[in-house]
């Protein structure tokens, strides 16, 4: 019913569009299925999870990438060169945090045979959702922290995004670590969105800004549910025309044949209650240049090929971690929309989301303490960010906050 719905919805938006302006409703649906079938490869085997997702198991030499023209003859890099030295030990837990138990939801009903990866399927109803068949799985152009000589960010709010993160600049970093906890924030519209993630940065905002980003989001737009994902993306021209969300264009390389990116993320904190956190490196291989992204102490999932980027060719010039939410405004009031938690980070622990044991990968190829670590927010009284230092912990921060409330109006 849902789904003749929205095709009744395509035909109506494209009804002016029959009688020689534009494509019928007869190759709109031709398109959407080419498109589907261009994201969905055959698979070895399907898995039906517990969510709704399907998760296909696709030889690893048949996944989207490789109808990238550039990748047609690569060999498949199966384990990175070097990983970065001096990881904290995930194992060394504090204050009632977990890493251990947490899974994705299709792992209860099966999973995917050696030489193949986890795709979680696209279907008819997720192009539908999107603005153009073109834009899916692509975020829009966003407000982000520009690189700036002041001791704040510069911010370009173009879409109504927000933030609160932690940040350095000023150095070579190639790559970045941070553990953080996992939410199911509440969405309000749609066509909002909840993350909390890493960027790997480099270049100029305005244009052709390179970023390799990774975390947990809530995007009903994207996957047609408020379930908490686990999400790539990547960009080389400041969110134009390049890049997309995990695997839905030719980019990122998966190796691994446990995780599925955009799958769901289970279990999630519970406020005064369980903490669920997850950990996620992203690094440069020294030797190939590949920039390589590992989940968990376990998981090394793949890696962005060298040549898709220009500055991250060479190395990143600014990391930020924390969290990012789109504020529509439609009501003319702030969003509603969470993130984190939705509670603020003076409630601390396991009321307020954190990012802990924060870390730069340094020119050495070394895991350390980032030097200088700024904080940056749009509107504290909506979201707002915390920094802390402990020896478990390392550099730390909580972040978050409702969005609209008596002083966020």
């Amino acid at each position: 019913m849902a789904a003749s719905r929205l095709w009744v919805a395509a035909f109506l938006v494209l009804l002016p569009l029959c009688c020689g302006r534009g494509p019928s409703i007869e190759r709109q649906k031709l398109e959407v299925h080419k498109h589907l079938k261009r994201l969905n490869k055959p698979p070895l085997k399907s898995i039906k999870s517990p969510d709704g997702d399907t998760i296909d198991c696709v030889h690893i030499s048949h996944q989207t990438a490789f109808d990238h023209p550039f990748l047609k003859n690569h060999s498949i890099q199966m384990r990175p060169n070097y990983h970065p030295e001096g990881q904290f030990g995930e194992r060394k837990m504090s204050n009632g945090g977990s890493s251990g138990g947490i899974t994705q939801l299709w792992h209860l009903n099966g999973k995917c045979p050696e030489g193949t990866i986890p795709i979680r399927r696209t279907k008819k109803e997720d192009l539908l959702r999107a603005s153009s068949l073109k834009r899916y799985g692509k975020k829009k152009r966003r407000a982000f922290a520009r690189l700036a000589t002041s001791s704040d960010p510069d911010l370009i709010n173009q879409s109504g995004h927000q933030h609160a993160i932690a940040y350095v600049q000023g150095e070579r970093y190639y790559g970045a670590k941070a553990t953080m906890n996992v939410w199911e924030p509440k969405i309000q519209q749609p066509n909002e969105f909840s993350l909390s993630q890493i960027w790997v940065l480099g270049g100029s905002f305005a244009s052709d800004l390179n970023s390799i980003e990774a975390g947990w989001q809530v995007s009903p737009d994207l996957y047609g549910d408020n379930n908490t994902r686990l999400f790539t993306y990547w960009t080389s021209d400041a969110y134009q025309a390049t890049g997309c969300y995990n695997l839905l264009c030719s980019g990122f390389i998966q190796i691994n044949n446990k995780i599925a990116l955009g799958a769901s993320i289970s279990p999630v904190s519970s406020f005064r209650g369980s903490q669920y956190d997850i950990s996620i490196l992203v690094w440069k291989d020294p030797k190939e240049g590949n920039w390589w992204m590992q989940f968990g102490n376990d998981y090394v999932l793949g890696y962005w090929p060298a040549f898709l980027f220009s500055y991250l060719g060479e190395s990143a010039s600014m990391i930020e971690w924390g969290g990012e939410v789109v504020n529509s405004g439609s009501d003319g009031q702030h969003t509603t929309t969470q993130m984190g938690s939705g509670h603020f980070p003076e409630e601390g622990f396991a009321k307020a989301s954190y990012f802990r044991n924060i870390q730069v990968v340094d020119g050495s190829n070394k895991l350390r303490a980032p030097k200088d670590l700024g904080t940056f927010t749009e509107q504290p009284n909506c979201y707002d960010v915390q920094m802390g230092k402990s020896d478990d912990w390392g550099s730390y921060f909580y972040y978050g906050g409702p969005g609209r409330n008596p002083n966020c109006p």
